[in-house]
């Protein structure tokens, strides 16, 4: 693969910019200043600079964002800002999606990848993904509601009751949710149905994988193959 090519997969700009890019001194290899966007490179584990930023080649990307209170997943927000502004432009460029969407008060773990047939096996709901979620409620929790969430609730717009694929009560008022459907607002039309109110929420995992718990509201990282495997165990 060329250099200019290379680039341009990665994000960094259209032929012309990627090749200004390396005209202008601007990127590395193995720690050396590169100059010929022909240069053919071998990208599998490729390490690169641009304006001394340090970058591996992805064939594709796969990251894990926490995210804070009071951004929409969208790239045209309506009322608060979007979640790809908290991402490096290049990865915006390259075209990464989240895979589903938290609502804009919703925090916790958002995949976001440029592989469509990953976004797919994660939000088909024939998949039936787990996704586990930290409620905090504003009532105490009951063994009614509880029992409710295991068992179905009714919701409007479900043709049959909504079943937790588990829950479980960690404090008077902090329950742990799983469900494997997406639709809107689940999580607290069942809370709500169940006969409490969701004051935060929180996705904690989906499938079997964790968010990290080094990654502070607003971070993302890269999704290494190890991550990939333990999400594909909840398959």
């Amino acid at each position: 693969m060329t250099l200019e090519r290379l680039l341009r997969s990665q994000g960094f700009g259209s032929r012309a910019e990627c090749r200004a890019l390396v005209a202008a001194g601007r990127v590395g290899i193995a720690g050396a200043i590169c100059g010929d966007a022909d240069a053919q490179l071998d990208s599998d584990g490729l390490r690169f600079s641009v304006d001394d930023v340090e970058w591996e080649y992805r064939r594709q990307a796969y990251l894990a964002l926490n995210k804070p209170a009071g951004y929409e997943c969208s790239h045209r927000p309506s009322h608060h800002p979007s979640v790809y502004s908290l991402l490096p432009r290049v990865l915006v460029t390259r075209g990464v999606q989240a895979v589903g969407r938290l609502d804009q008060d919703t925090t916790g773990l958002l995949l976001l990848t440029d592989d469509g047939q990953f976004i797919h096996r994660y939000t088909s709901p024939r998949k039936l993904v787990p996704k586990v979620y930290e409620v905090a409620t504003r009532h105490s929790v009951d063994d009614r509601q509880l029992a409710a969430l295991l068992s179905g609730v009714e919701l409007h717009d479900e043709a049959k009751p909504v079943v937790a694929a588990n829950c479980v009560r960690r404090e008077e008022r902090l329950l742990h949710v799983t469900v494997t459907a997406g639709s809107y607002h689940l999580v607290k039309r069942m809370v709500a149905a169940a006969g409490n109110r969701v004051e935060r929420l929180h996705r904690i995992a989906i499938g079997g994988l964790a968010l990290p718990p080094t990654l502070n509201p607003g971070e993302w990282t890269w999704l290494e193959t190890a991550q990939l495997e333990s999400l594909a165990r909840s398959e």
